[in-house]
């Protein structure tokens, strides 16, 4: 493989880094969908199989669902386990393609095992990460919805920034503060045009697998999930590399040393 080659641009630019995006996807489409589905579409698909039955008894209106206060407990006890392991599994799938992303641009063909590896050696303090920017941002979005916003996209690059440069966790949430200031608008811009492909592109599928119903609707729902998560993911890694350049000039060969 030929080393990726990014220059060193002066400024962030959403253009490049959709570019550059979806040339690491292309380059190693079926490890991307591979990770994605193991940590995104599997789970997703589970999860929702495993919670649809009460979900559809509530939905329409079952008098049992609806009246027990026993039935009530446990579908929200339901929907608390199916969003931890959503979440968990998410932080996951974004370890593992932060470190695809970076072997992908020094030139390096990155490896399945290698890039599961690294996600499950870090679960912890991405969890830990996970777990703060949500209750920061959350608490921000409580009060006025662009703090919140703007608490987002400043801890946005922490997860990359935790495998690639191991600050620790306050460490890392602080390094993406200082990484993001500046192009944290172009950063909203990015994710915000990358949500509404999204968005477009799942209500069009899911409208097509729903006229079937059953498993084909869940399938559908697992699919779209897979993509989208794989493409969230890996922009965010392109982001962080991209930043990295316009912040400091790193190379991609400086950016990969730690792994080597």
């Amino acid at each position: 493989m030929t080393t990726a080659t990014l220059g060193q641009p002066g400024r962030f630019e959403i253009g490049r880094v959709f570019n550059n995006t979806f040339a690491v996807i292309g380059r190693n489409i079926g490890l991307c969908l591979g990770l994605a589905a193991l940590f995104a579409g599997v789970p997703t698909l589970l999860v929702r199989l495993w919670t649809q039955p009460q979900i559809d008894a509530i939905l329409h209106g079952d008098p049992g669902a609806m009246a027990d206060p026993h039935a009530m407990f446990r579908n929200s006890y339901l929907s608390l386990v199916a969003g931890l392991v959503s979440f968990v599994f998410t932080l996951l799938l974004q370890s593992s393609l932060v470190r695809a992303t970076i072997e992908d641009l020094n030139g390096r063909r990155p490896s399945f095992g290698d890039c599961i590896q690294i996600a499950v050696r870090f679960l912890l303090p991405t969890l830990a990460i996970g777990f703060l920017v949500a209750l920061g941002a959350g608490l921000a979005m409580l009060t006025l919805i662009v703090p919140g916003i703007i608490l987002w996209l400043g801890w946005s690059m922490s997860v990359p920034v935790l495998i690639q440069e191991r600050r620790g966790v306050f460490g890392s949430m602080s390094r993406s503060r200082a990484l993001t200031k500046g192009n944290r608008w172009s950063l909203f811009g990015l994710f915000l045009i990358l949500m509404i492909i999204a968005m477009v592109i799942q209500w069009g599928i899911l409208l097509v697998f729903v006229l079937f119903g059953g498993i084909l609707a869940q399938l559908g729902a697992a699919l779209v999930q897979t993509v989208v998560a794989m493409v969230l993911s890996i922009a965010a890694a392109v982001s962080y590399v991209e930043l990295r350049q316009v912040k400091e000039g790193a190379s991609i060969d400086e950016l990969a040393q730690i792994f080597s």
